[in-house]
């Protein structure tokens, strides 16, 4: 018997349809900076290799020759040598090669020799120049006290270097050199060129002249009576003038004695009226013996 239903008239219950299931959504990811979708059937781009493949291809092949040196010896060094002298082909090819080369403050004696050292010739692949070994052999010119070289592609070298100061020619032991502010000599200079330079003489003169020689300097006048600066014992100097006349200074003082023999001058201007001998070896005594009166129409000898 079917069951009653109170307060309402029988009704037959129907099964409750199933709900359709919801199809699944995939989770959502927020990218940063993402390009926009590429539409479809478009072209894709396509560049040269990016630097970062370039220097990963490049350490690759270091190491690969690296392995190669280390498993064969002395045949993976010619091989290596082998791939250098090709890639220095192919940067040769593209137009890297020397063309020009550039001489920065050197003088124009200088310049020849500098570029002789250097070595270097005319369609020699740039990139493959060892600037190091450059350096070295450049720096080994007496000229030069320092230098820097620098390569401007796509086909000039720049050699730039610090000239050494030409300070005076020393004579001693029958050989005459130019010798620099530090008293090393200058081998590829010509002394017949540097007659303009103070002329020093005797052993360690070369030592000792950078000292001297900027006391002198201060006193134009002195210096353009002056012939040579003759080291004696290699202990003090004597100053040779140009009319024979000879100045004695002392081992130790230099600077006192000179200023001493100033005082002299303005006194008596004895370097204007001549003497045979002035002796400032003793700071507490100047001994000065005059010359001696010439015969009629003799005159006074020059030179040393």
């Amino acid at each position: 018997m079917p069951a009653a239903v109170r307060g309402g008239s029988r009704v037959e219950a129907k099964p409750r349809a199933k709900a359709a299931p919801k199809p699944a959504q995939r989770p959502r990811v927020k990218t940063q900076g993402a390009a926009p979708a590429r539409p479809r059937g478009a072209p894709q781009a396509s560049g040269g290799p990016s630097p970062k493949l370039i220097l990963i291809a490049a350490a690759s092949l270091l190491v690969a020759a690296g392995v190669v040196v280390l498993a064969t010896g002395h045949r993976g060094e010619r091989l290596v040598t082998a791939m250098q002298t090709g890639v220095d082909g192919k940067f040769g090819q593209a137009g890297f090669r020397l063309r020009k080369v550039r001489i920065e403050g050197a003088s124009a004696m200088a310049t020849a020799d500098i570029v002789k050292a250097a070595g270097v010739y005319k369609d020699q692949p740039l990139l493959g120049l060892d600037l190091m070994a450059l350096r070295q052999r450049v720096e080994h010119v007496g000229w030069v006290k320092d230098a820097r070289i620098v390569r401007l592609l796509p086909d000039t070298l720049v050699i730039s270097v610090a000239e050494r100061r030409q300070l005076a020619v020393w004579q001693h032991d029958g050989k005459t050199n130019v010798i620099d502010d530090h008293g090393m000599t200058i081998p590829e200079a010509d002394p017949a060129r540097f007659a303009g330079l103070p002329l020093v003489v005797g052993f360690g003169g070369a030592e000792a002249a950078p000292k001297i020689l900027p006391l002198l300097a201060q006193r134009p006048k002195l210096m353009g009576r002056m012939d040579a600066l003759v080291r004696v014992d290699d202990r003090r100097w004597d100053l040779r003038m140009k009319d024979g006349s000879l100045i004695q200074l002392p081992a130790v003082g230099e600077e006192e004695a000179l200023m001493q023999l100033e005082q002299l001058d303005q006194r008596s201007r004895i370097l204007d009226l001549g003497f045979e001998r002035i002796d400032l070896r003793n700071p507490d005594v100047v001994a000065v013996r005059p010359r001696e009166p010439l015969p009629p129409g003799q005159l006074p000898a020059a030179g040393i």
